[in-house]
């Protein structure tokens, strides 16, 4: 019998049709599917929808911005927008600073939190573990809550109103040492053993073998290490006062309010262009940024 199934149970016959239970399963597979894609398109433009008309806007004239009801795509694209926001203001400084910060805070955080990660996962001392979670425990510590003395202290360094006071204060991450830890405990520590039977001492098996190993870790790490820093608003607020040392939210934000009759076409334009390295940076590492936050809470 091809298309049924005979079961004797209690004495009665019954008949179950294979076939037809597959396909019943397939098409609730399939409806469930539909369902969580159309779901997530939902979600997508909900999510892409003010970043849509961010920059529609930023191709508007000023009187088209918030008009209403609201014009989703313009009818004349003003391109002059994007030469205006350049001509007048300090756009190609702001971006300058904000890159060098960003560069140098990204480099720097991913090498000492790479570091201090192998010594945690890797070397045994006492009170490793508690030392650990002491340092992971800080991320939870808001940073109001100490800035004042820390203000203080960099002032006394002499470093407040320059851009080595960012570089300072960003130095050194927590999340980004419990990141890196918790990927490395998923490499073999076979592999480190070998190496010291080779003779590699404890800094060439992590510049050898850990980090190359690591590189999932190490690009979601860079990632949102550097758009944390060039979004970063409230510490530059705070210890940049030389215009000529404005990241690009602070030079923007100056711009508007510098403004009687603010012109949000001009911001909407800075705001764009100030999008676009985030973007960049997204498009390059999203594969290894996924991979690399899927597997670090993996271990074994």
């Amino acid at each position: 019998m091809t298309d049924t199934q005979v079961l004797v149970t209690g004495g009665t016959l019954r008949k179950l049709n294979a076939p037809v239970s597959a396909g019943r399963t397939r098409s609730r597979l399939t409806i469930g599917r539909t369902l969580g894609y159309i779901a997530l398109l939902i979600a997508a433009v909900g999510l892409l929808a003010p970043f849509f008309w961010m920059v529609m806007s930023s191709l508007k004239n000023a009187n088209e911005v918030f008009s209403v009801p609201v014009v989703w795509v313009p009818e004349t694209f003003v391109w002059q927008n994007y030469i205006d926001i350049w001509t007048k203001s300090n756009m190609l400084v702001w971006i300058r600073n904000t890159l060098f910060l960003a560069v140098s805070v990204t480099f720097l955080q991913v090498l000492t939190g790479s570091f201090a990660a192998y010594g945690f996962a890797r070397m045994k001392f006492a009170g490793r573990d508690i030392l650990f979670l002491v340092y992971i425990g800080t991320i939870a510590v808001p940073w109001q809550s100490y800035m004042i003395p820390q203000f203080i202290l960099l002032s006394n360094l002499k470093v407040s109103n320059t851009l080595w006071s960012i570089i300072l204060l960003q130095a050194f991450g927590a999340f980004g040492v419990f990141l890196m830890k918790q990927y490395y405990e998923t490499i073999p520590e076979e592999l480190s053993e070998a190496a010291r039977l080779d003779g590699l001492s404890e800094y060439a098996i992590w510049r050898r073998i850990m980090l190359p190993l690591s590189v999932p870790a190490i690009a979601s790490l860079t990632l949102l290490t550097f758009v944390n820093t060039w979004n970063d608003y409230l510490g530059p607020l705070i210890y940049l006062r030389n215009p000529d040392l404005w990241t690009i939210q602070l030079g923007l934000k100056s711009f508007v309010s510098n403004l009687f009759d603010t012109n949000y076409a001009l911001l909407f334009a800075g705001l764009t262009i100030s999008v676009v390295p985030i973007a960049i940076i997204f498009l390059l590492g999203q594969k290894y940024f996924v991979e690399g936050i899927a597997t670090s809470g993996l271990k074994g």
